[in-house]
């Protein structure tokens, strides 16, 4: 979990990591891009979690092999008000559900707006859903959750349920749709050099985290993502290259866009 601070735009990372090696590396790379680690827990004898990247030379597309132990599950009862109440925004995933949904009930109370990024089925997330205002969710999520192939009806049935003020899917090259007051906006992505895929999800959704804290409106916030997210395809690794915001302002203005006409037809805004 991450939260944004009211001074600044500063992220706050909750979380736990274990205390080997990869765990000592994974706590310098945070502190070293100014992340606050006041609410991180090192698990004594626990491992790290691990991920293991295999990248195609030929189109950048990546398969990752992910193990995280159990160790590393966060106690529900250790996020208190304290720790959420103090964000302007809070960012959540699904693992360690049980955790994720006090954090999101907390920020609820709190009127701090919670976005979300979700890509399979977690037991329990549906004590999650109620209490979050942004789904960004992969393109396969809304179709595995309602049974609705139909990526439209699928987002529609999500928001109808949930009362969310935004359910949105990703949809890799092709960009992004969002369901906002009763319409749709497609935001096609962008076309680049693609090195390596490797965290442009992740690169999206730090980027939209970003455009809500700053007010934008939602068509310019995805635009925004998607740019930022192609950007960092563009170098080898997950954070290989993460523009600042006027590099990103620029490249969309003028990038060239990859639209994909079975959305670009159903009539969105």
């Amino acid at each position: 979990m991450v939260t944004c601070a009211k001074l600044g735009l500063r992220a706050k990372y909750i979380g736990t990591l274990g205390d080997d090696e990869r765990g000592a590396i994974q706590l310098e790379s945070l502190r070293g891009s100014g992340v606050n680690l006041d609410d991180i827990q090192t698990r004594p004898n626990c491992p790290n979690q691990s991920a293991y990247i295999l990248v195609d030379q030929v189109t950048g597309e990546r398969t990752v092999l992910w193990h995280r132990d159990e160790c590393l599950r966060i106690d529900p009862e250790s996020l208190t008000p304290e720790k959420i109440a103090c964000a302007r925004l809070l960012h959540i995933d699904g693992h360690d559900t049980p955790a994720v949904a006090r954090a999101a009930e907390i920020a609820r109370r709190h009127r701090i707006p919670v976005t979300v990024d979700v890509d399979t089925i977690y037991p329990g997330f549906d004590r999650v859903l109620p209490n979050v205002d942004y789904l960004i969710a992969s393109s396969e999520f809304p179709a595995r959750w309602t049974g609705e192939a139909d990526p439209f009806r699928a987002l529609a049935l999500i928001q109808y349920e949930y009362g969310m003020e935004v359910a949105a899917m990703t949809l890799g090259a092709d960009g992004a749709l969002a369901r906002h007051q009763g319409e749709y906006i497609y935001s096609p992505g962008f076309t680049v050099e693609c090195v390596d895929t490797t965290g442009a999800g992740d690169v999206f959704h730090g980027a939209f985290c970003y455009a809500v804290s700053e007010s934008m409106p939602l068509r310019e916030a995805l635009e925004f993502s998607n740019a930022m997210a192609a950007l960092n395809c563009t170098a080898l690794g997950a954070r290989g290259r993460i523009a600042n915001v006027g590099e990103a302002r620029v490249f969309a203005s003028g990038g060239k866009r990859r639209s994909n006409p079975d959305f670009e037809q159903r009539g969105c805004k």
